[in-house]
């Protein structure tokens, strides 16, 4: 209940002091865990970009057969030291190879079991 006093002032009753914390946690919670969500999102992102990144590298230099230069390390240097990344060895039919690379989406709360970010490119053999 508000009370006037006699300047004409208002003062908040007993009851409604926690009022504002209470509300002020909620409204923190719910901003926190949007900002979480945001961040995570984009690191999905990042991981299908990076994925997508690697399968390109890996399949350009398997189109090479350079025994020097593998696909796999070629498709992992092209992508950031941070994430974990998976190539399998190259599929060669006809005149063209197709590379798979897997990508390990991070996550940012431990626990999470997040799918991996997969994706495949295919180049013409030289």
């Amino acid at each position: 209940m508000v009370k006037r006093t006699a300047r004409g002032t208002r003062e908040r009753g007993t009851r409604e002091q926690g009022q504002i914390a209470l509300e002020y946690v909620g409204v923190i919670t719910l901003l926190l865990v949007l900002a979480l969500a945001a961040i995570q999102l984009g690191l999905a992102g990042y991981a299908v970009t990076q994925a997508s990144t690697a399968a390109r590298t890996a399949a350009r230099a398997a189109t090479y057969n350079d025994v020097n230069l593998s696909p796999q390390a070629a498709g992992e240097a092209a992508t950031s030291d941070w994430l974990t990344v998976n190539i399998p060895d190259p599929n060669i039919s006809g005149d063209e190879v197709t590379v798979t690379a897997e990508v390990t989406i991070p996550a940012i709360l431990p626990g999470m079991d997040l799918p991996k970010a997969k994706r495949s490119a295919t180049m013409p053999l030289d």
